[in-house]
């Protein structure tokens, strides 16, 4: 079984909650379902287990009167050995978003207290009537649930699920704690870890078809297979008019990747595109969870939110495998390989840093000068200052950064590289993989 972080947020949960639900979102596929399927099984000697997509019957539990005890009154008839212990059942309502009413009842639920209750679902940004539903508005209950975001494998599981120990890593961690350059073969052996991560990434399926089979082709595959599922999701959920524009801005990625500047252009998606006819897709994606805005500022200095720039922004894809999967499995293959050249290298090593800062929770930014001969790939707020990060797929010039330093003063300025650790002034040369060390 694949070790997980997210183990330990369900469990301070439920060691700090007070009268409040947990909702967990995330993409499909992540492993939501399989992680708290687990937790219930293992902290609780009742445990009850709702989909609401697979059993549509159950939606009938949040029909009409949301007093609690009617609520499991209905659970006991349509449920199966069922049995409700008080302070130690837990009642987990899978594909929530499916049902607008179950989603309003988490606040009565939460309220009686007398059970635990988790909600996960893939959907959850998503407007109820978009989903074709004729259901009435949802309720949000504001207080009574706590909602987080699950991520598919972060890089640090990856070399979990790959042997590696913890003890390893922290050994490794010290390295980059003290600046130290590391020894060629240390260094050498996590950056082909790396180049795996890049076309493997996260999603657990695929992690176990490596582990379990170390062929890359199956790798594909198992990809293609999620990629089928996102397919049917939009088929399912997005109204007839908006599916084929959601596609298209889906599918356009790697060419928005492999520009010289990534950042998002509709023109890139269709010639005469525009944010009035595909904005509401490219929502879309970000509400299902499939992709995240990462947006310029005007001025790297805190408040970063106060300088953002809403019409300027890049789309990077949440899970660094099925990322480089659009690309091919030709360009995963040189990847591997260390073979690959031009912008759309460039721009893949841009969304496998992304996906590593924003599994580790980071709010990103990046910071593009009025002229557009500047660009830091990311900026993020830390310890009350913001702190630049630069992005090389090999180990190249940063007149970028250099040129950031000169004017901004940062207090830390890091370059991720293909290559060991440095330190120029307060510029520090870190590689590729210890940016799941930072900040």
């Amino acid at each position: 079984m694949l070790k997980r972080k997210f183990s330990e947020t369900l469990k301070q949960w439920k060691k700090t909650k007070k009268r409040e639900c947990l909702l967990v979102n995330g993409a499909r596929q992540v492993g939501k379902t399989f992680i708290i399927d687990v937790f219930g099984r293992e902290n609780y000697k009742s445990y009850i287990y709702l989909n609401l997509f697979k059993n549509p019957e159950y939606k009938q539990i949040f029909e009409g009167e949301l007093e609690p005890n009617e609520i499991y009154k209905r659970i006991s008839l349509l449920v199966k050995k069922t049995n409700f212990i008080e302070g130690d059942t837990l009642i987990f309502i899978d594909e929530i978003q499916v049902c607008s009413k179950a989603r309003t009842a988490l606040k009565f639920l939460a309220m009686d207290d007398r059970y635990d209750i988790i909600a996960s679902g893939s959907l959850l940004g998503l407007h109820y009537n978009k989903l074709g539903q004729n259901s009435e508005e949802i309720s949000i209950p504001v207080g009574y649930e706590r909602e987080v975001e699950m991520h598919s494998l972060d890089f640090e599981e990856f070399l979990w699920a790959n042997d590696v120990s913890e003890e390893s890593i922290e050994n490794l961690k010290e390295y980059y704690t003290q600046k130290k350059a590391l020894p060629d073969a240390i260094n050498n052996l996590y950056q082909n870890k790396l180049r795996e991560y890049l076309v493997v990434g996260g999603m657990p399926e695929v992690v176990n078809t490596f582990i379990s089979t170390t062929n890359f082709q199956q790798v594909f595959n198992a990809q293609q297979k999620i990629f089928k599922a996102y397919e049917d999701d939009i088929q399912h959920y997005a109204t007839n008019t908006e599916r084929p524009k959601i596609r298209a801005c889906y599918y356009s990625l790697p060419r928005q990747l492999s520009k010289e500047y990534s950042k998002f252009q509709y023109k890139t998606v269709e010639k005469n595109g525009n944010a009035k006819k595909y904005g509401n897709a490219l929502d879309w994606l970000v509400d299902a969870g499939l992709v995240k805005l990462v947006h310029n500022v005007s001025l790297p200095e805190m408040p970063l939110k106060a300088y953002e720039q809403p019409e300027n922004f890049k789309v990077y894809v949440t899970d660094i495998g099925l990322a480089t999967h659009q690309f091919g499995f030709e360009t995963q293959s040189a990847l591997v390989r260390k073979e690959l050249k031009g912008h759309a290298k460039g721009g893949i090593y841009e969304n496998l840093i992304f996906d590593i800062l924003n599994k580790r929770g980071l709010n990103l930014n990046y910071y593009k000068n009025g002229e557009n001969t500047q660009e830091i790939e990311f900026v993020f707020e830390h310890s009350g200052k913001v702190v630049p990060v630069e992005v090389k797929s090999k180990n190249g010039q940063t007149t970028s950064m250099n040129e950031f330093i000169k004017k901004y003063s940062p207090s830390l300025a890091i370059k991720l590289i293909d290559g060991n650790i440095g330190i120029d002034g307060n510029k520090v040369s870190l590689p590729q993989f210890m940016a799941m060390f930072l900040p």
